[in-house]
């Protein structure tokens, strides 16, 4: 790109200068000159996105940055480890008017409670530990976002992403980014091809640091603020209280009951565990206990010790593949999973059987939570292809699958 040319031997030149100077022609890999192609923002009011209009604008492109309003950010308004909040709105129109670019706050707060916020709240509910990011950039950012984008007349959706993407053949792939602190992939594994095709991430080949000092030089105000690391509408960490919020009668209570049969103690809602959670648990026997199953259905926790954790098979939901060959029945393909955002991808087998994806994980993973995503690679390494992946749906840890708990107090299946 041509920003990396220029980062270490200070501020660039203005817009077409640039493009002549460097003798390159677009880019973000689209047809045409930059000053002939339309490029929509995504402006989050953070560092990565402000430096991506920046970049966008400094190179020629015809720049417009859109903000989502995305919750009541009443609450969150002060917050500065959140995203999307009242504040960020503001700094995002104060990165577009430094930068000289249209900007538009677009109100899709409904959008996202529906798409999800009551979607994060069922998911928890049902025994699950649910990922809203994912969800967010599968819903409102990459199909209502990007319908956006296109009804602006854009050539091109970018994103301050950590992730790379380039093209491979007749279509684009999606890659690991050169900063694997900021490695985004396990996040975006539900982009389609056809979003993939559309969307640019000009960040993936930088690391934070440049890009931090990228926003100095551009004389954004927000060079030195700081990443959001909560969920922008969970902005103090408790998960529960917004899903009582959410749903009322979401937090029933129930037992805490021992994989062994064993009634151990009493609890205020599932909503309050995660598969592998141990501290917080509220009993004690002597040993170790991890929370291995949540039986939404009973409202029981079951807890076991930790060799209790393990998984080898997964049962995926909702799998998008943006591999190069289409999957069919019956084949097996030969990968790397990631079952949590910060593992690294590990050697597995996909099976499509009856129309469903599973995957075989070599060496197994412990707490695999139904509701996580596994995400599929090309390798281990650093600048490995993603592929795609899928909603852990079930996970099967000695080739049965879980059963329900019984209404008698007899062992329990763990996985």
């Amino acid at each position: 790109m041509a920003v990396r040319s220029w980062t270490d031997a200070g501020p660039p030149p203005d817009g077409k200068d640039l493009w002549k100077c460097f003798g390159m022609g677009n880019s973000l890999d689209l047809p045409g000159r930059p000053e002939d192609t339309r490029v929509v923002v995504a402006m989050s009011g953070g560092v990565d996105s402000s430096v991506v209009a920046a970049m966008m604008k400094a190179e020629g492109y015809d720049v417009i940055g859109v903000t989502l309003q995305l919750y009541d950010h009443g609450a969150a308004v002060a917050k500065s480890k959140s995203c999307c909040a009242g504040v960020d709105i503001h700094d995002a129109r104060r990165a577009a008017e430094m930068i000289g670019i249209p900007h538009y706050v677009l109100d899709y707060e409904s959008r996202f409670k529906e798409q999800v916020m009551d979607r994060f709240a069922d998911s928890y509910i049902a025994g699950e530990t649910p990922i809203p990011c994912v969800s967010c950039n599968q819903t409102v950012k990459f199909t209502d976002l990007l319908k956006t984008a296109r009804d602006l007349g854009a050539d091109a959706l970018a994103t301050g992403h950590y992730v790379r993407s380039a093209q491979k053949g007749n279509k684009r792939a999606l890659y690991r980014p050169a900063d694997l602190d900021r490695d985004q992939s396990y996040f975006l594994f539900a982009t389609t091809q056809d979003q993939l095709d559309f969307i640019r991430f000009p960040l993936g080949g930088m690391p934070k640091a440049k890009v931090r000092k990228l926003a100095a030089e551009f004389g954004l105000s927000v060079a030195n603020k700081p990443d959001s690391q909560d969920i922008c509408f969970v902005p103090n960490g408790d998960y529960a209280e917004v899903i009582r919020k959410l749903r009322p009668n979401a937090a029933e209570p129930g037992e805490i009951v021992h994989m062994d049969g064993r009634v151990l103690g009493r609890h205020e809602g599932i909503i309050h565990f995660t598969i592998g959670q141990r501290r917080g648990i509220g009993v004690a026997t002597g040993d170790p206990l991890y929370v291995v199953r949540l039986d939404a259905d009973e409202r029981r926790v079951i807890v076991g010790p930790r060799e209790a954790l393990a998984t080898r098979t997964i049962l995926l939901r909702e799998m998008n593949w943006i591999g190069d060959q289409p999957l069919d029945e019956g084949d097996e393909v030969e990968l790397f999973a990631k079952v949590r955002s910060t593992r690294p991808p590990a050697p597995a087998t996909l099976r499509i059987l009856n129309g469903k994806g599973f995957v075989d994980l070599a060496n197994g993973e412990t707490g695999v939570a139904p509701g996580q995503a596994c995400v599929f690679f090309d390798s281990d390494d650093e600048t490995a292809r993603v592929l795609g992946g899928g909603w852990i749906h079930k996970t099967e840890r000695s080739g049965t699958w879980t059963v329900d708990f019984p209404q008698s107090q007899a062992p329990v299946s763990a996985a």
